[in-house]
């Protein structure tokens, strides 16, 4: 088999929530939560062996609803968060909680693939991230690079700092920052930044992006009218630390500046329904990968606005006379940003999109359908990136 071709994974269930195993660098490995009304939910551990090209499967079940997001520690690997849909004297209810992943559930799935789909384990819950008094979950955010005792929740219009104490079985809010406008204002998604020292935060509600400072839990910036319709995602350059990615139900993919938050620095247009998810590759922040419910995943090389610019530049002292004149000429026009890749595998509604904790070089996307779909960036562009 060709070395970038997909390996597609297909639920029995519907499926929107997806992310990878952030604790775990050396598996590939990724979680999915699914939807369903009349089942019983579960969470698909998805491991996929680079050398064979083969998924193994191990499924967990979540009892309490259907699931809208999912978040995986930084620091534990057996600990994961999740956003779910529950009814309530006839109201559909929107919680969190943290679990725990079973010790064993590796043990036995080799023998019998099949045995962890008919008799799969239960998670253990920790705690539970609800405070009705500020209305439904949206999501759950974990401290990035963090030891996996703090997470942000966004419920309606209130950002909630919680401290997980006793290995994650006790929350408390530590502080909470209010969404304050006309209307009933709601937050969307968020995004909590990796630079400065973890103590920013940025969120989406409607057709606007918000900075916060987690220290004063105050408001720093503001992008009033971001997208033309809905934001949907948010993303932080790993590498530079003011740059922010967007995306909405405008179809387009933004990058801003959150110094100068007149003008995005840069617009893509490549999309034609709702894009849902964007994310920057974690090494190399050129690499940019967009989700949409046009059933389409984009990968984009976002060079000009990214941490190298002008490419991988060469040492004088690495260079032979003879090259001398010839890579001057090259190395100062920056190089030009580009689609490298449109994926097709999918026939519904792609609502996420993530890279790999372990390989830099590969990602998976979720569609509504349950398709999930594991991709590589080409080896042309790869090797392009590195030598």
């Amino acid at each position: 088999m060709e070395d970038d071709a997909p390996v597609i994974y297909g639920l029995e269930f519907q499926a929107r929530a997806l992310t990878a195993q952030a604790a775990e660098t050396d598996a590939i490995r990724f979680l999915v939560g699914t939807q369903s009304l009349k089942f019983d939910n579960q969470i698909h551990i998805i491991d996929f062996d680079d050398e064979n090209n083969i998924i193994n499967k191990n499924v967990l079940l979540h009892q309490a609803g259907e699931i809208w997001h999912i978040g995986a520690s930084p620091a534990d690997k057996a600990v994961l968060t999740t956003c779910y849909n529950k009814t309530s004297d006839s109201r559909v209810v929107s919680c969190a909680a943290v679990w725990r992943m079973p010790s064993d559930w590796e043990t036995g799935s080799h023998e019998s693939p099949d045995d962890s789909a008919h008799n799969p384990q239960t998670l253990e819950l920790l705690c539970h991230l609800d405070d009705s008094a500020h209305g439904n979950t949206a999501c759950v955010l974990w401290e990035p690079m963090g030891d996996g005792k703090r997470v942000i929740s966004l419920a309606d219009n209130h950002a909630l700092l919680w401290d997980l104490q006793e290995s994650s079985t006790q929350a408390t809010v530590s502080s909470t920052a209010t969404l304050e406008g006309k209307g009933q204002l709601k937050f969307t998604s968020g995004k909590w930044s990796p630079h400065h020292n973890c103590s920013q935060l940025a969120t989406a509600n409607d057709t606007a992006i918000r900075g916060w400072d987690l220290r004063t839990m105050s408001q720093i910036y503001c992008i009033e009218n971001a997208h033309g319709q809905l934001v949907r995602d948010l993303d932080f350059n790993p590498n530079r630390q003011y740059y922010l990615a967007s995306c909405g139900d405008d179809c387009k993919v933004k990058f801003w500046d959150v110094r100068n938050v007149q003008e995005p620095v840069k617009t893509l247009e490549e999309h034609s329904h709702w894009v849902w998810s964007v994310r920057y590759n974690h090494s190399h922040d050129q690499l940019v990968l967009t989700a949409s419910s046009d059933s389409r995943l984009i990968l984009s090389n976002m060079v000009s606005i990214s941490s190298e610019p002008f490419g991988h530049l060469v040492d004088d002292e690495e260079l032979s006379e003879g090259e001398d004149n010839h890579q001057e000429d090259k190395v100062k026009e920056p190089l030009k940003d580009s689609v490298v890749s449109t994926y097709e595998e999918h026939e519904d509604s792609v609502y996420a999109a993530e890279w790999s904790s372990a390989d830099p070089w590969l990602f998976a996307s979720l569609s509504y359908d349950g398709r999930l779909v594991i991709n590589r960036v080409p080896r042309a562009l790869k090797y392009r990136i590195l030598l």
